[in-house]
């Protein structure tokens, strides 16, 4: 079998998704909210919600506050109203609040660029780490997502069971610089064109290079 061509297949990738809009944590950062900690925050904000939801919300939340500082002025019910459209607002107020307390007594008002650090925040994982890293930070960092972790699979480049088995996956095999942009690439594709159920193939660009593997099927 002959072995997927990944620079091929991104470049194509690329093409695709240009009409559509950025992932949200890349929109947020082309915006101006780009300091480690606006995008920790945001990345937050983005779990279990829809990107249509995370930037209004981030925006909201931004607009009342951009560093731990003035986060940490604010209360965690006052911060759960601002995101209160983010599913689980109220328990992500929570961890927003906490960090923006801790960065403030302990870190100069600042978010090093530290993943220990970073993952040592409750309800951080390293989806959220390796986003602020790679996004904020320039560090090179593999951040998995449901769609990166399906469409790598649907395409055999990696024969993995969950996001984090893909991480690893993906560190050993895919080169550093794509690291970054699998992510940027990968969630606007698997929206709208390598979806879930019934992927669109019939419009994909890789349609022919594609094994399509796990795909019952597609329109």
């Amino acid at each position: 079998m002959t072995e997927f061509d990944i620079d091929q297949a991104l470049a194509l990738v690329a093409e695709a998704v240009r009409p559509y809009p950025p992932a949200a944590l890349f929109q947020l950062a082309d915006e101006g909210y780009h300091t480690p900690f606006e995008q920790l925050i945001a990345c937050i904000i983005s779990i279990r919600t829809y990107d249509e939801v995370t930037i209004p919300a981030s925006r909201h939340l931004f607009a009342q506050a951009r560093t731990p500082q003035q986060m940490a002025a604010l209360t965690p019910q006052q911060i759960a109203q601002l995101i209160q459209a983010s599913t689980f607002a109220e328990r992500k107020a929570g961890q927003i609040h906490a960090i923006a307390q801790t960065l403030t007594a302990e870190y100069q008002n600042q978010l090093p660029c530290d993943r220990e650090l970073i993952l040592s925040f409750h309800g951080v994982g390293p989806k959220c780490a390796n986003l602020t890293l790679g996004i904020a930070c320039g560090q090179p960092a593999i951040s998995v997502d449901t769609h990166v972790h399906r469409i790598t699979n649907r395409w055999g480049y990696v024969h993995t069971n969950s996001p984090e088995q893909t991480m690893t996956a993906l560190e050993a095999k895919l080169p550093p610089k794509y690291w970054l942009e699998i992510n940027r690439l990968l969630v606007p594709f698997g929206k709208h064109i390598c979806q879930p159920r019934v992927p669109r193939c019939t419009a994909c660009p890789l349609f022919t290079i594609c094994p399509r593997l796990g795909v019952r099927s597609y329109r």
